[in-house]
């Protein structure tokens, strides 16, 4: 498989949108990537050029992402890049992509309490079984040996 996998380290510069559709849910937002560079001559750290990406996120990731993130938000992007050109109105544009494999927050800049997604309604749990005993008796001639295996209980 030849495709372009990245991981971007940026914000959330636009609140996830989050839809329903039939192949299941999908969210997207856009990734603000602003490159930073130690100025000798300022002696102080400069924002370089900022990169935007559009984030697209499904199933899972994409329930747990609209209802993790918020713009501002430090996050890390795993995920496939795609650039697409376009023509609009005469005009070419490029726009880059991130389908997303996994997002997260960024723990270097801040901290996260993780809450696992809950899961599906099941059957309620079978009632707890008493311990068998594992205690065999001896082996008495005069009893048949499957009778010998039998669990006895102890007082």
């Amino acid at each position: 498989m030849n495709e372009t996998l990245v991981c971007a380290v940026g914000n959330v510069a636009t609140q996830p949108v989050y839809r329903e559709l039939a192949a299941g849910p999908s969210a997207r937002f856009r990734l603000a990537v602003t490159s930073r560079y130690w100025d000798r001559e300022k002696s102080t750290w400069t924002d370089g050029h900022t990169n935007f990406f559009t984030v697209w996120a499904n199933r899972q990731l994409a329930t747990n992402a609209a209802a993790s993130l918020s713009v501002g938000d430090p996050v890390v992007v795993q995920g496939r890049l795609k650039v697409r050109t376009e023509t609009r109105e005469g005009q070419q544009w490029t726009s880059a992509d991130i389908d997303a494999v996994a997002i997260g927050h960024d723990l270097a800049r801040g901290t996260a309490a993780f809450r696992r997604a809950g899961k599906p309604e099941t059957a309620a749990p079978a009632p707890p079984r008493p311990e068998p005993n594992w205690e065999t008796p001896e082996e008495s001639p005069d009893i048949p040996a499957r009778q010998q295996q039998e669990p006895v209980a102890v007082t």
